[in-house]
């Protein structure tokens, strides 16, 4: 039986933007992303090179980890957050906003193929361990469509999911579309691309884009108990999880596509839209510790 006790505080290594932490006894790295106070929990360039040093170390050194005197092969690699209302709340918004008042679409293109990077190499991890995004508040943009990267999705019943790139004339662009297709088809994954709901996480669960759905706390517990579960016929889900990545879209040349479309249109936002970004801009800060700020109409939750 999985020992369900709550897991240790992570301790911060080598960069303030993620914290890990290895359970050799379920061959597992934890890896947090780290609020860090004043800054808004959103895939800055400094999260995304915390992520890129990250994955090196691991791939680097074949799938094994190396903490303190411990070290071991990773069977399994859990992405969770510190934050205590958001997993994440996507792209840099303030960055987006710098890169397309200054008509520097090489910046915003770069900075978005990076992030698109990020989610193949999660995606792709599946081949090496078996990853698990556990969801305890807000996932929207970019951290949904990382959520969604993993193999397995755990959301606590009070997470809550979105895209809201429509609401500033933009889309999800690094991904979202094939990811969430994977899970329930095109048509209904483009649906979600054309509003800017935000849903519930039993909402998600109910129609297959959550794999598990437990109580509000529980979440590392769950994490545990599926890790367990899954380690009891390690083989034969492997093979099957490695059989399911291989048959699962990802066409990295079309979404290199998607974020050139994806640049094009930020470049031309319209004066409105380009309105509804500062707002979005600065509900990020506002989260970050500024002045609150009144949300736009069109990221009311949903009911």
């Amino acid at each position: 039986m999985v020992k369900t006790a709550s897991i240790a505080p992570y301790v911060p290594r080598e960069d303030s933007s993620l914290a890990t932490r290895l359970d050799n006894s379920l061959d597992t790295l934890w890896v947090s992303l780290q609020a860090v106070p004043g800054r808004p929990l959103n895939f800055s360039p400094e999260l995304l090179s915390g992520f890129e040093r990250l994955l090196d170390r691991i791939e680097g050194n074949d799938w094994h980890w190396q903490e303190d005197s411990r070290e071991g092969r990773l069977r399994y690699l859990v992405l969770s957050s510190s934050h205590p209302r958001h997993f994440a709340l996507g792209g840099d918004l303030a960055y987006f906003q710098s890169c397309i008042e200054s008509g520097n679409a090489g910046a915003l293109r770069a900075y978005s193929m990076r992030c698109l990077e990020l989610v193949r190499r999660i995606f792709s991890a599946a081949h090496e361990v078996t990853t698990v995004t556990l969801v305890q508040g807000r996932a929207l943009g970019g951290g949904f469509e990382t959520a969604l990267s993993a193999t397995h999705l755990i959301a606590e019943r009070g997470a809550e999911f979105g895209f809201p790139e429509i609401a500033f004339g933009t889309f999800p662009c690094t991904g979202g579309m094939t990811l969430l297709s994977n899970r329930i088809g095109l048509r209904r994954a483009a649906a979600f691309m054309r509003n800017a709901r935000i849903h519930s996480a039993p909402e998600l669960h109910a129609q297959g884009v959550v794999d598990e759905l437990c109580e509000p706390g529980e979440g590392p517990a769950a994490a545990q108990r599926f890790i367990a579960e899954h380690r009891r016929r390690y083989n034969a889900r492997m093979a099957l999880q490695r059989a399911e990545a291989r048959m699962g879209s990802f066409n990295l040349a079309e979404m290199r596509t998607v974020v050139e479309d994806w640049v094009a249109t930020a470049m031309a936002l319209s004066a409105e839209e380009r309105r509804v970004l500062d707002t979005l801009v600065r509900m990020q800060a506002a989260d970050a510790g500024a002045a609150a700020v009144t949300p736009p109409t069109a990221l009311k939750r949903s009911a």
